[in-house]
């Protein structure tokens, strides 16, 4: 991989950590499962089709509101790489203003399709950097990678130290992101959907301000 900007660094541990605090409300409370990334999801709609229709229609949503949010993020971005000039930032505040109504509705039941369509659209934000696939809102991919690499280490092939540096990245912000949350939880309930919306607010500000041109 080529020399990785400090922008990438920091957008995707930033993004990793606001996706792991919007996850963890999921899991403690709101749905209560994944919001970040629908493998869980997917399972308990199979799970879920001899059991109740109505949690087959709830699943089936919010997958479905994944997608939705990752399709405007395919809309609005047209490419999968990730460089600086594309309008990461208007999608940003779109994510925010999600989560911040997703926290104004999860009592009316919509919220968690709102937040799962603001993971969608952070997910399909940036896919690939330089050859590597880069995922904020979950990490089973990147533990993947990180498996290959070093099994290829092993092999005598090169280990890419900044691709490593990334992923690192990415899987101690969406940790942290796990421990904060679960704390911010136990504080303020729901309420902790606030603090990535806010955050997600912040980098759109330091795009536009730093790397989108006029």
């Amino acid at each position: 991989m080529k020399r990785l900007p400090r922008w990438i660094e920091y957008g995707a541990f930033t993004l990793a950590l606001l996706a792991g605090m919007v996850n963890v409300v999921g899991v403690l409370g709101v749905a209560p499962q994944a919001l970040s990334h629908v493998s869980g999801t997917a399972t308990w709609l199979g799970a879920s089709v001899w059991q109740s229709a109505a949690a087959v229609g709830h699943l089936a949503m919010i997958l479905l509101s994944f997608v939705c949010g990752s399709a405007l993020s395919g809309v609005m971005l047209g490419s999968r790489d990730l460089r600086a000039g594309r309008p990461y930032d208007v999608l940003l505040v779109i994510e925010g203003i999600l989560l911040v109504a997703a926290f104004f509705t999860l009592d009316h039941g919509i919220g968690v399709y709102l937040a799962s369509s603001a993971c969608g659209l952070q997910n399909a934000l940036a896919t690939h950097y330089s050859g590597a696939i880069v995922r904020t809102t979950h990490v089973t991919g990147i533990f993947t990678d990180l498996g290959l690499m070093l099994g290829g280490w092993l092999r005598g092939a090169r280990f890419d130290a900044r691709k490593a540096r990334l992923f690192g990245l990415i899987i101690l912000g969406f940790i942290g992101g796990g421990v904060l949350g679960a704390k911010l939880f136990v504080l303020f309930g729901a309420m902790t959907l606030l603090l990535p919306a806010l955050l997600c607010f912040c980098l759109a500000a330091l795009y536009r301000v730093v790397l989108r041109p006029t």
